[in-house]
This record gives C-alpha cells, sequence and structure tokens, in this order.
C-alpha cells in the first residue's frame, strides 16, 4: 500500500510503498478514504511529543471502510463495506483506576493512533473495532474526518468550560471552528481570537457566528465566563485569565503548549479556574457524533492527496490554513 512514513522527527515524510497490515484479534482492517491533518500530529513530527513508534504512519482522524476483520470480542459490532471513524484514543487497559472509573482519556498505559499505532495517512489502516465509532450519513468522507479530533477534543473541551454565556476561543483553526457553532447552537456567545494581523480567520470566525473576533493580545469587548485555548503558546495563558471573570474557567485543549509564562496570583485568584484536557472517551464520542448533524456542523476543509501530506503539514505550522486540511487517500 501506499503510505507516507515518518522515519525519524524534523523531518519530512517520505512516500513509501510498504505492505498492507493484516487485522489481529479485535481488530477491523480499513481502506482509508481520508485523514484528517491535526495539529497534534505536528507535535508528534517536530519532536515534541516523545517517544512515537517509528518508523510511524502518522494520522488519527480516520475516515474508512472495512474490509476485513481479525475476530475476537468487539468486531462484530460492524460488518464488511461499513464506514468507520478511527478516533486519536486508538487502546486503553480497561482494568485501572481510570478506565473502571469513565476516565479511559487518562489511562497511563492507552495507546493513541498516529503515534503508538499506525494512522491513517496511508491506503489502509488497522484498528481496534472497540475504539472505532460509526460516522453520521450526514458527512461525506472528507468532511467527516475534523470530527473525529478537531470536533471531539473541541466538543469534550467545550462541557469542561461549563455553562459559560460568554465564551473566548484562542486560536480559531480546526478545533474552534466546529466549536463555535456547537457553542452557537447552545446558545452561548463567541469571542474569537487569532494571531496579530490574521484578518482571514477573523472574518472566518465572523462568518461562523462569532459575535467578536480580534487579536490574541487584544482584551475583549467585556469579560468572558470562560475561555478555550486551541493554539499551542504558553503566553496566551494568563491573557485568558485577566479576560475572564471571577469564578470563569480557562481551559487548555491541546496535548502540547509551550511553557506558561509565570503571572500574578491576583490573575488566578477570585476562584477562577485553570485546567487541561487530554485525549477524549468513547462516551465524548457517542455524544458529539449524535449532536453534530443536529447543529448541523459545518467543517470547513482544504483538501490534499495523500502524496502531498508535507505540504499540508507546513501550511498548518505556518497559520495559513482555513479550517480543517484533509488528506484524500481514496476516491470519495
Amino acid at each position: 500500500m501506499r503510505a507516507m512514513l515518518l522515519d525519524t522527527p524534523r523531518r519530512l515524510l517520505r512516500a513509501a510503498d510498504i505492505p498492507r497490515p493484516e487485522p489481529g484479534p479485535g481488530q477491523v482492517l480499513l481502506a482509508v478514504k481520508a485523514c484528517g491533518v491535526c495539529r497534534t500530529d505536528l507535535h508528534v513530527l517536530d519532536g515534541e511529543l516523545p517517544d512515537p513508534a517509528l518508523p510511524l504512519i502518522l494520522g488519527h482522524e480516520i475516515v474508512g471502510t472495512v474490509t476485513a476483520t481479525g475476530g475476537g470480542p468487539g468486531v462484530d459490532r460492524f460488518g464488511i463495506g461499513d464506514r468507520v471513524g478511527v478516533p486519536w484514543l486508538g487502546w486503553s487497559c480497561g482494568e485501572c483506576r481510570y478506565c473502571r472509573s469513565g476516565r479511559e482519556n487518562l489511562c497511563d498505559r492507552a495507546r493513541f493512533t498516529g503515534y503508538q499505532i499506525d494512522g491513517g495517512y496511508a491506503e489502509y489502516a488497522v484498528a481496534d473495532a472497540r475504539f472505532c465509532f460509526p460516522l453520521p450519513d450526514h458527512y461525506a468522507d472528507l468532511e467527516a474526518a475534523p470530527l473525529l479530533c478537531a470536533g471531539l477534543i473541541g466538543y469534550r473541551s467545550l462541557v469542561a468550560a461549563g455553562e459559560a454565556e460568554r465564551l473566548g476561543l484562542y486560536g480559531f483553526g480546526a478545533a474552534a471552528h466546529i466549536v463555535a457553532q456547537v457553542a452557537r447552537h447552545q446558545g452561548r456567545r463567541v469571542f474569537a481570537f487569532t494571531r496579530a494581523g490574521d484578518r482571514d480567520a477573523q472574518r472566518f470566525a465572523l462568518g461562523l457566528g462569532a459575535e467578536w473576533a480580534g487579536t490574541s493580545d487584544a482584551p475583549p469587548p467585556e469579560p468572558l465566563d470562560a475561555a478555550i485555548i486551541f493554539a499551542p503558546a504558553g503566553p496566551l495563558v494568563p491573557a485568558a485569565l485577566r479576560a475572564v471573570v471571577k469564578g470563569g474557567t480557562v481551559v487548555c485543549a491541546g496535548i502540547h503548549m509551550s511553557d506558561i509564562p509565570a503571572f500574578p496570583y491576583d490573575v488566578l485568584w477570585g476562584e477562577r479556574t485553570l485546567r487541561s484536557v487530554a485525549n477524549l472517551t468513547r462516551k465524548d464520542g457517542e455524544e458529539f457524533l449524535a449532536l453534530a448533524p443536529k447543529v448541523p456542523v459545518r467543517t470547513e476543509i482544504e483538501p490534499y492527496p495523500l502524496e502531498r501530506a508535507n505540504e499540508a503539514l507546513d501550511r498548518l505550522r505556518a497559520g495559513r490554513m482555513k479550517g480543517a486540511a484533509v488528506l484524500h487517500v481514496a476516491a470519495v
């Protein structure tokens, strides 16, 4: 099969023809139709996440059809030809205190798609059937891919923000453009923060229902009840804390962030809450994928053929992406 391989961090992906994988017990083999390009892929590629399983196939927003199964637990959920989605969380132990308390996203033994498990920058992928999701018919393959990380992590972050009416979104990329639509559907007011001078992203945010869009170093026109930080920039944390009211919440949604600078205690004081969101649970996936077509969430995508994955990653790194990049791996 064709695949884009990461041999060493901080190097370009390499196009290669490699053997097609075979499903083991509990796994399904998928013919990949589309795979989203996520900022987490950049963190793996750039060596900011440690110890990837090299050589590695990146990609954890996989849309594919089942072509074979390996037998065993969970595979009877799907039949040959079924369309499924594969997210970041690819396996958890099911036995630890986190898994047994509904927090499988924190499992110390968890394995992640496109990091410890080969992902979707390839024509075929294997996945644990228990961690795959049926996808809403409302979405074509390319449109569905961003729902599987940008959507799922964004949804978990929105839930973590509580019942905030005035919601700030720092970094208006793939996740924020989905969260903004869900938040507006819920009757919240959305305030978007972008890089200085990024007028395109600000217009994009306003077009999706944000009532204000400005730069991340500017205060919003009124205090926020909560903020979600999608951009991997530590200096945004004290800025967001200054922007929220007493009792407000700041959620750090990324898996990696640059160092947070020191800030005075009075920025946090007043029972403000600073928290992170780590990974996702299958419950998040079930809830969000049921909600998305009801909003309905519209995903803005930039499609690329598989062989141009490096170009898509470069555009994402440079902040030149409107919405989400998606690799089309097979005819859609």
